[in-house]
């Protein structure tokens, strides 16, 4: 009975801790949305003109109508409650500039389109750029791991705004093999440059930390050892020193992810792509207060649920981890 009493009771103490990191996680997550949305609502507010500055020569009853129909006529307290009580409805509001369309349903046509292309963008930076990491660290310091970390650097310095238009130059303009901006759904060619733009910083810094990851793990007493027992160099790199680099790659994922979402604004503007990150360019050039808060918040959400499922994916790879605290 207390060997019982003994074996079930460590049990419950780690379901208890584990319920409490999850609730923490969850009050933190909330926490920091809220911040971000009431940070986002007053620099939004105090920035000069307005979403309506063009309808200012309209008659005053319309100007009163839109500002009715907006809340604009209340206090700005009174706004902010009111946007809060919405988004706790799952209601974004109305589109200031889209006046036939929800935010809820902007977002709903925005949000496939850059997960689309930033998902496949990162996918892509993985499969091609562990394996120049790895064939790089094999060979290290001969003239192809200098020439692969030389394209790497020049791929890091280089901006997405600067890599998108030097795409269209030469794919576009030059060779004519792919179009140069637009979206078509259903034609793959109208993919091709956004997702190199969005890959190619990333394909960088993939390749980089997994060359420097791999030399180190090549360079340990215990990858020293099994080279000793006369294990071939193809086990040695993927099945030994691989998985030892796996934990600085996932602890980059989050980044990475993090940087095509907020990537994505500046290649969908470029290409002209109907997605979140256009949106909410155009949303900020117009004062499109509901589109813009609307964006963040979804943006801001992605990243905690980006860093979570990081996060467990750290855990999972080194079981160090898993007696931390949040």
């Amino acid at each position: 009975m207390n060997e019982g009493t003994a074996s079930t009771a460590p049990r419950s103490s780690r379901s208890l801790h584990g319920l409490r990191r999850v609730a923490g996680a969850a009050l933190t997550a909330l926490v920091t949305l809220w911040l971000l949305l009431t940070l986002c609502f007053a620099l939004l507010h105090s920035a000069p003109g307005g979403p309506f500055d063009s309808e200012k020569a309209a008659p005053p009853a319309v100007q009163a109508q839109l500002a009715q129909r907006y809340r604009l006529d209340r206090s700005l307290p009174q706004q902010y409650l009111a946007y809060l009580y919405d988004v706790a409805r799952g209601d974004l509001g109305p589109s200031f500039q889209y006046p036939d369309f929800s935010v809820n349903e902007l977002i709903a046509q925005g949000l496939p389109v850059s997960a689309g292309l930033g998902g496949l963008a990162l996918l892509l930076a993985l499969m091609l750029g562990v394996p120049m990491g790895v064939l790089a660290a094999a060979r290290e310091d001969s003239p192809l791991d200098r020439a692969l970390m030389l394209l790497g650097a020049a791929a890091q310095a280089l901006p997405k705004f600067v890599i998108a238009p030097l795409l269209i130059l030469l794919f576009a303009v030059e060779l004519r093999w792919l179009p140069a901006g637009g979206w078509v759904a259903d034609d793959w060619r109208y993919r091709v440059l956004p997702v190199l733009a969005l890959m190619l910083p990333n394909l960088a810094w993939c390749a980089r930390l997994t060359r420097s990851s791999m030399s180190e793990a090549l360079a340990s007493d215990w990858l020293r050892a099994a080279r000793a027992r006369g294990y071939s160099q193809t086990r040695l790199l993927l099945v030994h020193a691989l998985p030892a680099a796996a934990l600085p790659l996932a602890a980059w994922l989050s980044p990475a992810l993090i940087a095509v979402i907020t990537g994505s604004a500046v290649i969908e503007q470029i290409f002209g792509i109907p997605g979140m990150g256009r949106y909410f360019v155009q949303g900020a050039l117009n004062r499109d207060y509901t589109l813009v808060l609307g964006v963040v918040l979804v943006a801001g959400t992605l990243v905690i649920l980006v860093n979570t499922l990081v996060d467990m994916l750290r855990t999972w790879l080194d079981p160090r981890l898993r007696n931390t605290t949040i």
